[in-house]
């Protein structure tokens, strides 16, 4: 089931949520102009290795270009190839700027680097002896959608599923699915070393972020939790000359017109 867009407008231009899209895509870019050996080696130096940030290892002074502690930091801008890139990019694009409207810029901003810093340490404390680097913003965003399933659990989200239905359904929905699946496979790959997904790190964003969410501080004055509007977008059709009304359909990306359907006559 992947997630398409979502019926939720905000009142804040998302210029967090664009600036940390455009900076990531920039990374990869710079990442594509390296070759084979210098881009492992960018890894090495700014991802996260467990071994090093927990267990007591040391990279050589060629690779250390930032301290250990930073990494957690700086492997949230890498990605390992644009399947990487694409499907953080676009979580991040549809349950973002819903996030950041609900907490104002600087917070969102802060939000986002706590919960992607924890879920790197998630990542790294379930197996410190690991001395494969991880990265990406997967862990980060995370905790967006966990900020998003408790502010709000109701908003329509467009999904498609299975490469052929596409639909609306609730964001609880879409969300609970996400996490029910990454419980299930860190149950079976709980190191990641099978799928090459830090697994951890996404469940840790997640609690991460659910839990920062909870503080009122952390969001703007007035903005509830656990909001139930299910939002329309309503819009006017003028049908062209000699066109019937009640033959006109809409398409799977116009606006819902019913409680969860895609649209109707």
């Amino acid at each position: 089931m992947l997630p398409l867009r979502d019926d939720n407008p905000t009142s804040l231009t998302p210029v967090v949520t664009w600036s940390l899209i455009g900076l990531c895509v920039a990374v990869f870019l710079y990442q594509l102009g390296l070759g084979a050996m210098e881009e492992r080696r960018f890894m090495v130096a700014l991802g996260t290795i467990p071994a090093v940030l927990l267990g007591g290892e040391r990279l050589p002074p060629d690779l250390a270009l930032v301290p250990a502690l930073m990494t957690p930091l700086t492997s949230m801008f890498l990605h390992g190839d644009i399947l990487h890139l694409g499907g953080n990019m676009l979580y991040l694009w549809i349950f973002g700027n819903n996030v950041e409207d609900a907490m104002g810029h600087w917070r969102f901003l802060a939000f986002y680097v706590v919960c992607g810093v924890a879920a790197a340490l998630f990542h790294a404390v379930q197996d410190p002896g690991d001395v494969v680097p991880m990265v990406g913003a997967s862990g980060a965003i995370s905790g967006v959608l966990g900020a998003y399933l408790l502010l709000f659990p109701m908003a329509r989200v467009f999904v498609w599923f299975g490469f052929i239905f596409m639909f609306w359904v609730p964001a609880i929905v879409v969300l609970g699915l996400w996490f029910g699946f990454q419980a299930l496979s860190v149950l079976g790959d709980p190191s990641g070393a099978q799928s090459g997904i830090a697994w951890w790190a996404h469940l840790g964003g997640f609690a991460v972020g659910m839990a920062l969410t909870l503080l009122p501080a952390m969001r703007r004055r007035g903005f509830p939790l656990f909001n139930r509007k299910q939002t329309v977008t309503r819009v006017t059709v003028i049908p062209r000359t000699g066109q019937r009304a009640a033959t006109r359909r809409r398409g799977p990306w116009d606006p819902p017109s019913g409680p969860w359907g895609a649209g109707r006559p």
